[in-house]
Parts: structure tokens; C-alpha cells; sequence
């Protein structure tokens, strides 16, 4: 028995040295945090960790440290890429995400560069298809790790038992951790590389509200929808008449229950196109056309 838990402790430490390589610290904010060196030259952290868009530095594995420049964010999908010239070092080898399932023992990785990398183990608890952030993200699948995400681990690697990187961690709500797909994260990085990632844009303050029972029989309404609690000035809403207290039904023909259910409309294909939108304003419907803008 003890033979089999050092064979499986040394073959861990081993998955994890192997990745390390391709983990590095990121100087970006007062606190530092992870990234992953993920082809040469482009490095991708947590964007919601990395604080100016300047003077962010990397350390490598062996200790060195070079300057990092920013090609892009993506607050949908808490993503940033970062290029560092001429680095011919080690990049992530990427798991085979069909092979992955729940219950299967995963460890997080992350590098400081007072004290080198680091690892937390767990499992996966709960896997699912592809979702949308709270800021309108797409990721492609749902992820989620049992484990501890220790101060500077987010922007780190979530990894498997061979040392293959099955995405990046990041907090979730409910003090979750959340893993960004590789998928997700070559999506972004290819899109980032080409430009910026336009995100559709209303302009829009809400939250879900549910319709009294006489309303929703009187105007034949099935469910709730999103009460506008502000309105950005000269914002797409706002050029299209939408009024704080407005109750947003339906969008584009689809039913509006939840603030998500709006973001879910918003992909980047939809910028520059009408929307149509059937809102509850003093008991009655009416309808109105957004012609969605791209996010600032």
C-alpha cells in the first residue's frame, strides 16, 4: 500500500513539474498573480487580475524575469493575452477534454516569484456544456474543480494527472473556482490576435422582476422579465426610447426572464443589428427596436 502512494505521490509531483515549466508569475497589480505561457511568445492570465494595461512583468520558471506587452482583454471570459518577444520556452501540452469526468483528480498550479510554484489537488465536481458569463461571455464548457484557489493561483493552470493543462482557473461566484476551457482560451487568444472581441451592448442597468398574476393573465404573459434600473446616456437603449422602469419581456422574439437571458443575445454578431424588444411600461406592451452597439 505504501509503495502504491509514492508511486502516485512522485507521479503527481512529476505531472506537476513537467507543467510548471509553462506556468509563470505575473507583476501586473499590487498583488501578484498566475499565467500560462500557452505558445510562444503569448502568455494568458485572469483579466479581472491584471490592473494596467503597462509595465507588467514576467517571471519564468528558472527564475528570470522579462517584460510582458498586452495584446488584449476580454472581460467576458476574464482573459487576458500578453506577447513577450523571442521566448523559446516550454508551452502547455493540452488535455483531451472528451477524457474528462467528473470525479477525476485534478491539481491547480501557480507560480510566485518569491516562492516558486505551487499546487492545490482536488476533483472535479461538476461538469456541463458551454455557458455564458455574467458580462456576456461564451465558454464553451463548464468546469468546475473541488479545491483550494490559494492567493495568486488565479491566471494559474488547472492540470491533469499526466501534467496536461486542461484550462485556466479563475474565482467564481459563490467563492467558486471556475476553469476557463482550452477551447475558450485559443477561441480568445486567436480573436485578441486579430483585433479587438466586440461584445454587444445595450447600455442597460437590470434586474429580474416577477409580473403580479392580473397582469400577466391581462396582457397573456407566461413568466417575468428584467426591470431597466438605469440607462446609460446616448446608449443604444437610450436612443431607442427605453425608459427606467421598463419591464423587458421579450428580445428578439425569445422570452426574458433573467439578466442572462439579455447577455445571451448579445454575441458579437449581433453588433450593428436590431433588436426587437417588447417591454411592460404603465401595464402595457410596447414594442421597440434596439440597434445594439458594441461595448466600450
Amino acid at each position: 500500500m505504501s509503495a502504491t502512494l509514492a508511486e502516485l505521490s512522485n507521479s503527481l509531483s512529476s505531472a506537476i513539474a513537467q507543467a510548471g515549466e509553462s506556468i509563470v508569475a505575473i507583476n501586473g497589480r499590487r498583488r501578484s498573480a498566475s499565467g500560462i505561457h500557452w505558445q510562444s511568445g503569448i502568455i494568458v492570465t485572469a483579466e479581472h487580475m491584471l490592473k494596467r494595461d503597462e509595465e507588467i512583468g514576467i517571471t519564468w520558471a528558472d527564475g528570470t524575469t522579462s517584460n510582458a506587452t498586452l495584446i488584449g482583454r476580454d472581460g467576458g471570459t476574464d482573459l487576458a493575452v500578453l506577447r513577450v518577444e523571442g521566448s523559446d520556452r516550454p508551452t502547455v501540452q493540452i488535455a483531451n477534454p472528451e477524457a474528462l469526468q467528473v470525479g477525476n483528480l485534478v491539481m491547480a498550479i501557480a507560480r510566485s516569484a518569491e516562492s516558486g510554484i505551487s499546487a492545490s489537488m482536488g476533483v472535479i465536481s461538476a461538469l456541463g456544456g458551454s455557458w455564458r458569463s455574467w458580462h456576456g461571455g461564451q465558454i464553451d464548457r463548464f468546469i468546475r474543480p473541488d479545491l483550494t484557489l490559494y492567493p495568486g493561483f488565479s491566471g494559474g493552470a488547472l492540470i491533469d494527472t499526466e501534467g496536461q493543462i486542461i484550462g485556466m482557473n479563475t474565482a467564481g461566484p459563490r467563492h467558486w473556482t471556475l476553469t476557463i476551457p482550452a477551447a475558450t482560451i485559443q477561441r480568445v487568444v486567436d480573436q485578441l490576435g486579430r483585433g479587438r472581441i466586440a461584445r454587444g451592448y445595450l447600455g442597460l442597468g437590470m434586474q429580474p422582476v416577477q409580473l403580479p398574476d392580473s397582469l400577466k393573465s391581462s396582457l397573456r404573459l407566461a413568466g417575468g422579465g428584467v426591470i431597466v434600473v438605469s440607462v446609460e446616456p446616448d446608449a443604444p437603449a437610450d436612443r431607442a426610447g427605453v425608459l427606467i422602469g421598463d419591464i423587458i419581456v421579450r428580445l428578439a422574439d425569445q422570452p426574458i426572464s433573467d439578466v442572462r437571458d439579455v447577455h445571451a443575445l448579445l454575441d458579437p454578431d449581433r453588433v450593428g443589428q436590431p433588436l426587437p424588444a417588447e417591454i411592460v411600461r404603465a401595464g402595457t406592451l410596447t414594442q421597440l427596436t434596439i440597434t445594439v452597439g458594441a461595448r466600450p
